[in-house]
């Protein structure tokens, strides 16, 4: 038995809920297309990004934990089991689905959100977007939501008819209503709360990070586990499955953040149905027309996600260790940065030849947000040996 795409456009629509967005309803593309024959618009969208460079970069881009720190004789492997940028957003994809499954959206469109929505992240996560964005204060700034839609519309050219993905109009929409402050660059005046499947990516990136950076800081015994009862949450979590944080194993741990992504997931689920039924939404428009984001968690899931949030900015994000590799991070950047618009003749060919286009500050910015950790350390090291 055979399900072309039409097939699978049918059964698409009759399984999922009125305020999902279907494929058959996409306002396609920029640059008109044959699509697949045995793929919807949005598995042809999820299958282009998978396939990307910028993809792929994501394995060595940190999340907090650098994969490479830097020494004076270069660049220092720093271990296999933190979280990168890829496992993050794989981890984001996983949520996001669950909770998409759940609530009857569109798996695929929601995937293809998820796994774009930090291609735009340079390297030393956060640092490197605070870094870049002083660096280009006079220049356009620099916005990691709005460097994933240069990306995935400029940057990436792999096909002869046009520049960047020629991704559907709802996948691009997802990254530009990501974090709900972005969509100027994606449509001019556009006002929308994004479909209902963008606004769970958003939902579900927020609770993945606060799940995977409490084990993350556990596992490099940054965090202590006895200090974990300053939060509401991790001790009501502990208790009901007998854990002693004073007799706290590696078992322990993955037990408290298993429990804790399956709390918060449940609440996401539960929350955003009971703001779904209120609103009395019945189509995918009527979605990004309501006043106010309907994907939301309860408000007592609401407030512990907080409390854990304030506690790992506390605990975690400001470890003198942490701040440490941080400045380093800085340092490394604004050094490329300065050689780079100083001397432009030591930029790579291809990045040269944007300069007439693009500006010497937009394509060093593109260029250098391009790098992972490791090449960004390594370039480093050659100019300042």
């Amino acid at each position: 038995m055979l399900f072309p795409r039409e097939r699978l456009l049918e059964l698409e629509a009759e399984r999922l809920a009125p305020y999902a967005q279907r494929a058959r309803d996409t306002r396609g593309r920029e640059h008109p297309e044959a699509e697949p024959a045995y793929r919807t618009p949005y598995q042809k969208d999820r299958d282009r990004i998978l396939h990307t460079t910028a993809f792929r970069r994501l394995e060595y881009k940190t999340q907090v934990f650098p994969i490479f720190t830097y020494r004076g004789e270069g660049p220092i492997y720093g271990g296999d089991y933190y979280r990168t940028r890829l496992t993050h957003t794989l981890e984001v994809a996983q949520v996001s689905r669950s909770i998409a499954r759940a609530l009857g959206l569109n798996e695929d469109l929601t995937e293809a959100i998820a796994l774009s929505h930090d291609l735009g992240h340079p390297p030393f996560g956060h640092t490197g977007e605070k870094v870049l964005h002083g660096l280009m204060e006079n220049h356009g700034g620099f916005e990691h939501n709005a460097q994933a839609l240069r990306i995935l519309t400029r940057l990436e050219v792999r096909y002869p008819g046009f520049r960047g993905l020629n991704l559907t109009h709802e996948v691009l929409e997802g990254i530009a209503t990501h974090e709900a402050a972005y969509a100027p660059h994606f449509k001019p005046g556009y006002e929308g709360k994004g479909t209902l499947e963008a606004q769970v990516v958003d939902l579900s990136d927020a609770i993945a990070y606060a799940a995977h950076d409490l084990d993350d800081g556990l596992r490099s015994g940054l965090l202590r586990p006895e200090g974990l009862v300053e939060v509401p949450l991790l001790r009501d979590l502990a208790r009901e499955e007998g854990l002693d944080f004073l007799r706290f194993s590696e078992l322990s741990r993955r037990v408290l953040v298993r429990q804790l992504l399956g709390y918060l997931i449940a609440a996401a689920i539960g929350a955003t149905h009971a703001q779904v039924a209120a609103a009395g939404v019945q189509s995918a428009e009527s979605v990004r027309r309501h006043p106010e984001r309907l994907a939301s968690l309860t408000p007592e899931a609401e407030k512990a996600l907080h409390e854990l949030k304030a506690f790992l900015m506390e605990r975690l994000y400001r470890h003198p260790e942490v701040l440490r590799e941080r400045r380093k991070a800085e340092a490394v950047l604004e050094g490329l940065f300065a050689a780079y618009t100083r001397y432009p003749e030591i930029l790579p060919k291809e990045v040269q030849a944007q300069i007439p286009e693009e500006g010497l500050y937009r394509a060093v910015c593109d260029y250098v947000a391009g790098m992972t950790d490791r090449y960004a350390l390594e370039a480093y090291r050659r100019l300042f040996p």
